[in-house]
């Protein structure tokens, strides 16, 4: 008798393990350098209460539907848990975990087109590579800005959730053709943004819905392309030392359980009320992020201009 062979969607999440490896062993040289190096009170590799905490309450609510990335920007503002250059590096590193927990739990749920979901994760990998390497790089002012209009971009997709102005969506299970292509540069794009901080989760389902596949679609989809593009993003963010080792670690820690006690306990919950809430909180951590941009630039350009006075005199 023949045993059973694989699936596509087996195989992808087999994939998916050794990502899940390979981000284990990139966090722990990364959080093993860093002790080495020697950290200050404010980058501590050691886990808090307060980043244990963000971390369950970001992912519980992450997995019933209303995202980490935004309410976990607030978070780290609000308490300044985490300086401003390296949160896009701390959101990727620090819910690569709880992400892959979520798409080994639905992944295997819904029915799509394995060319479809294979392509556009790889796609969404791609792109967040080179965002990575690209924001990585960037100053302050420059992530405060980024960070700034990606939440803004946030709080516009979960307004547009409230108020149903989504797409309706199709019944296919797979994209062909100019389709396909047009979703794969689509994912491609939304990989790269997601290294800056916007989630991937709503711009990937009303992407989804345009092109006219079934909006169940999008949950391997979105889930997938998160669970395989975060460790990439995190190698790059870890290697640039752009990111918070305590604060990724208790993210990781905090989030794993919240991901299973949503999903198989809670599974459910009224969430128009809390997505309001996110709005108002996203709008306003982004608005200060805005101003602190401009600050920045104030305090700038005051000390190249005192520069210039000192020079002349």
């Amino acid at each position: 008798m023949s045993s059973p062979s694989l699936s596509a969607k087996d195989i992808l999440l087999i994939a998916l393990s050794g990502f899940g490896v390979f981000y284990v062993v990139v966090l722990w040289r990364g959080l093993a350098e860093a002790r080495k190096r020697g950290l200050n009170a404010a980058e501590s590799a050691t886990p808090t209460a307060g980043g244990l905490a963000t971390g369950f309450f970001t992912n519980f609510w992450d997995t019933l539907g209303i995202g980490s990335f935004a309410t976990t920007t607030a978070i780290f503002r609000q308490f300044k848990m985490v300086r401003d250059e390296l949160i896009p590096g701390t959101l990727n590193a620090g819910h690569t975990l709880p992400t892959i927990a979520q798409a080994f739990i639905f992944t295997k749920l819904v029915p799509v087109d394995s060319k479809t979901l294979i392509l556009m994760i790889v796609a969404a990998v791609v792109g967040s590579w080179l965002g990575a390497g690209v924001i990585s790089r960037w100053p302050r002012r420059a992530i405060q800005i980024g960070m700034g209009i990606a939440l803004l971009v946030a709080a516009a997709l979960i307004i547009m959730t409230l108020f149903k102005l989504f797409p309706s969506g199709g019944t296919a299970e797979s994209l062909v053709g100019v389709k396909l292509w047009i979703g794969i540069a689509g994912n491609f794009t939304l990989g790269a943004l997601m290294t800056l901080g916007i989630g991937l989760y709503a711009p990937c389902m009303i992407l989804i819905y345009l092109l006219g596949m079934n909006p169940l679609a999008a949950f391997p989809i979105m889930m997938g392309s998160c669970a395989f593009l975060m460790p990439v993003a995190t190698a790059r963010f870890i290697k640039a030392r752009k990111y918070h080792p305590g604060a990724t670690v208790a993210l990781a820690i905090g989030g794993i359980p919240a991901v299973f006690i949503a999903a198989y306990i809670v599974k459910s919950l009224p969430l128009t009320a809390v997505r309001y809430l996110v709005v108002v909180v996203v709008v306003y951590t982004a608005v200060s992020l805005l101003l602190a941009a401009k600050r920045e630039h104030s305090k700038t350009f005051d000390l190249e201009g005192g520069a210039k006075e000192t020079a002349a005199s």
